[in-house]
Order: structure tokens, then C-alpha cells, then sequence
């Protein structure tokens, strides 16, 4: 899924001038895609490392509640990388397939803006503030 578009220019920035998802912007997002998986398998290793050493064996009470409180934030932690790592699979296949950076409910694209901040997006702002809208009022009924 690391296939490389083609050589970027040293520090380009997508531009709204450029046609939309060209080679460059899709290189562009593809290794800013490649760098966050990459960080944060790094940071659930880390994870992974920390929860092997910590001791859990502990005869204080507070302790023992302080060690489980840690273990708990951890393994959320943990779970929501996994997660995001799964979306940024799915953003680098999407890459490839040609479908990255267009609004999955209109089609339209999404703003380079937006893309840049969320490389994962899914919808455009638009589209998400409909959605979000929509979620507070089923949450209300």
C-alpha cells in the first residue's frame, strides 16, 4: 500500500491552483498518510513495552487501583491507534483506487484544507456538519 506516486519537490504544499487530487497532491497525501501510521505504530510499541514492564503484583490496595486506572487508559489508547490506523489504511486505499479527497455522501472534493488537518476525512465539511446535525437529532428523540 506504500506505492509511490511520484518524487514530490522539497517542501510542496497542495495548492486550491492545481487540478484537484493530481499526482503530487496524492503523493503528498500519501506520505503524510505513511508518516502518521508509522508514528503511531511506534507509539502503540511504546505502549506494548510499558505494559510488559509495569508491575501488576502490587499489595497496596491504592496501588493495585492506580496500576489498574494506568492499564485501562492504556489499552484505550492502544484500541483508538488501532482504529486510526485502520481508517489510515483505508485513506491509502482509497489513494490508490482513485477515490481519496472526494466527499464519500456528494462526491465533490473535499477541501485541501481540510484534508491537510484530516487526511482521513471522509466527508466534506458540509456533508459532515449534515451528518453531525443529524446524529443530535436522533440523540434527541
Amino acid at each position: 500500500m506504500e506505492v509511490k506516486i511520484c518524487d514530490l519537490p522539497e517542501g510542496y504544499v497542495p495548492s486550491e491552483q492545481e487540478n484537484f487530487m493530481n499526482d503530487l497532491q496524492r503523493e503528498y497525501f500519501r506520505r503524510k498518510l505513511v508518516e502518521w501510521r508509522s508514528e503511531l505504530e511506534r507509539e502503540n510499541g511504546d505502549v506494548i513495552k510499558y505494559l510488559q514492564q509495569e508491575e501488576r503484583s502490587c499489595n497496596d490496595e491504592a496501588d493495585r487501583a492506580s496500576n489498574e486506572t494506568d492499564l485501562a487508559y492504556e489499552l484505550r489508547t492502544k484500541e483508538r491507534a488501532r482504529k486510526l490506523i485502520r481508517k489510515i489504511d483505508d485513506a491509502l486505499q482509497r489513494i490508490i483506487n482513485g477515490t481519496y479527497g472526494y466527499c464519500e455522501e456528494t462526491g465533490e472534493p473535499i477541501s485541501l484544507k481540510r484534508l491537510d488537518a484530516r487526511p482521513i476525512a471522509l466527508l466534506s465539511i458540509e456533508a459532515q456538519e449534515r451528518h453531525e446535525k443529524q446524529e443530535r437529532i436522533q440523540k434527541s428523540n
